[in-house]
């Protein structure tokens, strides 16, 4: 069965909206008397968005504390939905909570390998030792691969904060829950020198926008899939800034230019998703307060879930 599942977690980000994402796609459906949402399972994850108001003592991972309850709650909502065989569609604020659906499906299939599929303008490869800004929704790749990377290290972070982080890691009793061989990258062009250095040491496939032109975007999808071909799960994570924000929209918390058209995005989806192995699909970092053209960021969004259920529903 599809479900969907909707995460208003904004806890990670540095810029608040994103906790609107949800809904404003799927108010973006209501206006347009799209039925994709209607007489459909949609189940609500719990947050710990009230931790905004509180002050944050871990400066080099924001409210940390608070994303280890999200990540446990979170990630068990996915164990229990992938056990009883649901396809899940989620639709997830900030791009932290990525890492816990990562744990939610090592946890109902810890036997299987898991490729991830990124797509993004951020690698996220951040951890409490490197990260600039502090935000946890630069991190959750560093969590799912077990990541400290302190041969980059520029930050010592508190033994609270340490503590949580290891949280992180071993949410679900797997640590590390994904090999950086089973990860591929789509549309990442602003990696700062700390993630830059986990991408070459362990030669982290990335498929640049640039890539994605010459080759078209079937390919690369393609390409993608094959080069994930010993897994046996495929979760694809869409991060919207990985679209180009003079092509669609601002709408999102840290855009960047020079990214995917929507229809470029809409045919990598297309493709990830016919093939058998991809039962997951998240959609993060919609946020219709920065978005300058109205609910236009969220209305692209629609359209790429929409074609990604049907897809999913059909295969």
């Amino acid at each position: 069965m599809l479900k969907y599942l909707i995460q208003k977690s904004e806890i990670g980000a540095g810029t608040r909206g994103s906790s609107l994402g949800p809904m404003a796609i799927r108010l973006a459906a209501a206006a347009d008397e799209n039925p994709l949402f209607r007489n459909q399972s949609v189940e609500e994850i719990p947050n710990e968005n009230s931790a905004l108001f509180e002050v944050d003592s871990t400066p080099h991972a924001k409210r940390i504390d608070q994303v280890v309850k999200v990540y446990q709650q979170h990630s068990d909502v996915i164990y229990r939905n992938m056990d009883m065989g649901n396809t899940l569609v989620i639709l997830s604020a900030d791009h932290a909570s990525a890492g816990a659906t990562i744990a939610g499906i090592r946890m109902a299939h810890p036997e299987k390998r898991l490729g991830v599929i990124w797509i993004d303008a951020h690698a996220d490869l951040h951890s409490p030792f490197t990260t600039p800004s502090g935000n946890v929704h630069g991190m959750p790749l560093a969590i799912s691969l077990a990541k400290d990377n302190l041969a980059m290290q520029r930050n010592n972070p508190s033994e609270q904060c340490c503590e949580s982080w290891e949280e992180l890691k071993n949410t679900g009793g797997i640590s590390p829950k994904l090999n950086p061989t089973d990860l591929v990258f789509i549309g990442v062009r602003d990696a700062e020198r700390e993630e830059a250095y986990i991408m070459n040491e362990d030669r982290i496939v990335n498929h640049k926008v640039s890539d994605v032109r010459a080759a078209g975007a079937v390919e690369t999808a393609h390409k993608s899939l094959e080069y994930l071909s010993e897994c046996d799960l495929i979760y694809v994570s869409f991060d919207v800034d990985s679209m180009d924000p003079s092509m669609v929209s601002h709408g999102t918390g840290t855009p960047v230019k020079d990214g995917l058209s929507a229809k470029e995005a809409e045919l990598i989806l297309t493709t990830l998703l016919k093939d058998e192995r991809a039962n997951c699909v998240e959609f993060v970092e919609v946020n219709p307060l920065l978005d300058e053209k109205k609910n236009y960021m969220a209305e692209t969004a629609l359209l790429l879930v929409e074609a990604s259920v049907n897809v999913l529903e059909n295969k």
